[in-house]
C-alpha cells in the first residue's frame, strides 16, 4: 500500500490556495456545505481534482459554521445518517456531473471525533456507507474505532495520521483549544513524516512513540503553512526511504495517482 496524501479543501480558502494544494496531494476531502463549502466550491474542487488526477472525497461536517464544525455537539444516530445523506449525496451528484467517482468519505472536526468516541455513531456511520456507498472508502483515525467497525462491515478503511497535528499518548489528537495542538515548524513536520516512513511511528506530545499503520496522511488547508508543508511532505513521500526498520512494507511513498 502506498501512502496517500490528503487535504481538507473547499473550506473557504482562496481558489488559488486550493489549486496550489491540489498540485501536491493525492486525495482531496471536499467540504459539502455543513461546516463550510457550497455548490460553487464543490464544483471548483471537482473540476480541479479531475484535471490534476486527484482522488475526490466527501468531507461532511456538523451544520455549524460559527465554530467551523469543531465545537462540541449533540447528534443522534438518525440525525447523523440524514447529515451524511444530504452532504455526501450532494458532493456525489457534483462528482457525477463532472465525470468523477466518489473515492472516499472523511468526517470533519466534531463528527470525526464523536464517531470515534460513540459506538452507536460509529456503527451507524458504517451501516450508512455500506448501504448507500459500498464501494467508497472511509478515511478514519489510525488505530481507532471507526476503521475497525468499517472493516467488520466489509468496507475498505484507510487509516489516517496527521502531519500537522500533535498527538496524545492514547493516539488521539491534542484538542485544538490546548497549546501546541498544531505543529508550528517545518522541521517538525518533516521529522514526523520521516519517522512514520522509516519506523511506522509518530511521536506524541509527551515524547512517547506511537506505532501506527496508516494508509493516508493529512495536511489541513487552514494551517498557515499548508501549501509549503504539502510540497515538503509530498517530496518526502517520493523520497526513497531505503530499508525500513521492522519490515514496514505497508508504508511506501506515492508514485502515482492510481
Amino acid at each position: 500500500m502506498k501512502l496517500d496524501l490528503n487535504c481538507d479543501l473547499g473550506e473557504g480558502e482562496p481558489l488559488i490556495r486550493t489549486r496550489a494544494l491540489m498540485g501536491w496531494i493525492t486525495s482531496a476531502n471536499v467540504a459539502c456545505g455543513g461546516h463550510a463549502g457550497d455548490l460553487r466550491t464543490m464544483e471548483a474542487c471537482a473540476r480541479l481534482a479531475k484535471s490534476l488526477g486527484v482522488r475526490l472525497g466527501a468531507h461532511p461536517g456538523p451544520w455549524n459554521r460559527g465554530d467551523f464544525g469543531r465545537g462540541r455537539m449533540q447528534l443522534g444516530p438518525g440525525e447523523f445518517e440524514l447529515l451524511l445523506l444530504q452532504q455526501v449525496g450532494a458532493l456525489e451528484r457534483v462528482a457525477q456531473t463532472n465525470g468523477l467517482q466518489l473515492h472516499h468519505i472523511k468526517l470533519h472536526g466534531a463528527l470525526y471525533h464523536a464517531s470515534e468516541e460513540d459506538q452507536a455513531l460509529a456503527q451507524r456511520y458504517a451501516a450508512v456507507v455500506k448501504h448507500f456507498w459500498p464501494r467508497v472508502k472511509i478515511y478514519a483515525r489510525a488505530g481507532g474505532r471507526v476503521a475497525r467497525l468499517a472493516r467488520r462491515a466489509g468496507l475498505v478503511a484507510w487509516e489516517e495520521t496527521f502531519a500537522d497535528r500533535a498527538y496524545r499518548d492514547d493516539g488521539t489528537l491534542v484538542p485544538r483549544k490546548e497549546a501546541n495542538a498544531v505543529l508550528a515548524e517545518t522541521p517538525a513536520v518533516v521529522a514526523r513524516v520521516r519517522l512514520l516512513l522509516e519506523r511506522g511511528e509518530v511521536t506524541a506530545q509527551s515524547g512517547k512513540r506511537l506505532v501506527l499503520r496508516p494508509q493516508t496522511l493529512c495536511i489541513h488547508s487552514d494551517t498557515p503553512q499548508a501549501t509549503q508543508w504539502a510540497r515538503v511532505v509530498a517530496k518526502e513521500l517520493h523520497r526513497d526511504p531505503g530499508a525500513t526498520s521492522g519490515g514496514r512494507d505497508a508504508i511506501r511513498p506515492i508514485r502515482g495517482r492510481a
